[in-house]
């Protein structure tokens, strides 16, 4: 029987503003072994037409901390005019700056050997929220 010697990393991305998924949300992964260690990029994927990254990089062994960088400010100006419509009624320009409040979201957290981490990203223009999912 094998044991895993490293963790693995899925995520997906929803989009709260229109209760639909993310999709083509360019998400970068990062892994470094041990607090002082420097970051090592590893690659990256896009979500897909249902919000999931389902080819995310293996992680090297001896990761313990893992960074995911979602570049989001994309994917709100392209589904800007979607999200208008479906946001009847909220302006979808606002008088207090840009349309898309933080641009990039970054995600990092702590792993071990042989655990799966689905860190799933819940998104709107003006906020997110992120959990450890299942």
């Amino acid at each position: 029987m094998s044991t895993r010697t490293t963790a693995s990393v899925s995520t997906h991305i929803l989009d709260t503003s229109v209760g639909r998924p993310a999709g083509g949300v360019t998400v970068l992964l990062a892994a470094r072994g041990g607090r002082a260690a420097a970051w090592q990029a590893l690659g990256g994927s896009a979500t897909d037409a249902d919000g999931r990254c389902k080819d995310l990089p293996d992680l090297p062994e001896g990761t313990t901390h893992v960074r995911l960088d979602f570049a989001v400010e994309a994917y709100f100006e392209k589904s800007e005019k979607n999200r208008a419509e479906a946001q009847q009624d909220a302006p979808a320009n606002r008088d207090s700056g840009p349309g898309v409040f933080f641009p990039e979201v970054a995600v990092t957290f702590a792993v071990v050997p042989g655990e799966h981490y689905h860190v799933p990203l819940l998104l709107n223009p003006f906020g997110y929220s992120v959990y450890r999912g299942s």
